[in-house]
């Protein structure tokens, strides 16, 4: 028997490694919806209090079509959480207000803090894909709205849920006293930490804080670096969809900021490794969200599954 031509030869390793890249891109849009719940343990509370939980939701990007993720968001008030924390790019679509109400009321009765990000601001639009794999994919910052954000606003708040985009807030929560420090979305560069010690800082009240927790949509070294300064006892973070392409045993890709890959999602320690403090003595506690959706220009993940996390904060010791 004749033994194949070079070029036959050639022709078949093309056509499996086009095989391939259809199988991944096939994985890839199926992955993007098979959300998963985290459960991850914390221990940040005061030696001797009952467990707190806290639901972390992030990066929605939700459009008119996702039902299926409005009914999967809405069924995680089953877990009754004591707080959720809402870490911003909630929608992707100029009509997607009432879906994500939809979505977000089994849980709007229970307290709630949140922050937005730049895609709650404006909706995405085409760009080349390859940009996502650059360190940091801002071009430009932009700074015009086209999404109707502060109706978003009014309705959170109206629900009761705390609005942390460069504020300060309180709450009581399961007979705890929680402050809360924000920042508005550090991706657009509209971060800014207000000052520590100033009559809207629960910690210089008279009624005693059990825990201090930053919120911030984009974890920015910038913005970790002054939380962790604010001495805050866990910073809650998004946007960086964990890297939403990672490779097996090797992990995120990118961060879309300037957090280092390692830390793209998950529970971790800033300045440096945690749990619990192993070479990262005065660390406070990070967690950042893979979140639950993508851009609709690229609605795809791989090895990165969308997720919520309900992170159960129990005492020290």
């Amino acid at each position: 028997m004749a033994a194949p031509s070079p070029g036959a030869a050639l022709l078949r390793g093309a056509g499996a490694v086009v095989a391939a890249g259809a199988a991944a891109v096939t994985w890839s849009l199926l992955e993007a919806r098979w959300y998963t719940l985290r459960e991850v343990t914390v221990p940040v509370l005061p030696a001797g209090q009952a467990p707190l939980r806290v639901l972390h939701v992030s990066d929605l990007h939700l459009t008119p079509s996702q039902q299926d993720k409005v009914a999967w968001v809405r069924d995680l008030a089953r877990l009754d959480p004591h707080l959720v924390v809402d870490t911003g790019d909630n929608w992707a679509h100029l009509d997607s207000m009432g879906p994500l109400m939809e979505a977000l009321d089994p849980l709007l009765g229970t307290p709630g803090v949140f922050v937005l990000g730049s895609n709650d601001y404006r909706a995405p639009k085409p760009k080349n894909p390859a940009r996502y794999l650059l360190p940091d994919a801002r071009t430009h910052v932009h700074r015009t709205a086209n999404l109707p954000w502060r109706e978003l606003v009014s309705r959170l708040t109206s629900a009761g849920w705390l609005d942390l985009d460069n504020h300060r807030g309180a709450l009581d929560v399961d007979g705890r006293r929680l402050s809360f420090v924000g920042t508005d979305d550090a991706h657009l560069d509209r971060d800014d930490l207000p000052a520590a010690g100033g009559p809207d800082d629960a910690r210089t009240g008279e009624a005693p804080v059990d825990l201090h927790l930053g919120v911030t949509h984009a974890p920015y070294r910038r913005v970790l670096d002054a939380m962790h300064a604010d001495d805050v006892d866990l910073v809650i973070a998004g946007h960086t969809h964990g890297g939403q392409l990672a490779v097996p045993f090797f992990g995120a890709l990118i961060t879309n900021c300037d957090l280092d890959r390692g830390r793209a999602k998950g529970l971790s320690g800033w300045p440096g490794p945690r749990p619990d403090r192993p070479g990262g003595a005065g660390s406070t506690w990070l967690h950042v969200s893979a979140g639950l959706g993508t851009s609709p220009y690229a609605p795809v993940r791989f090895a990165c599954r969308p997720e919520a996390t309900l992170l159960t904060l129990a005492p020290l010791g």
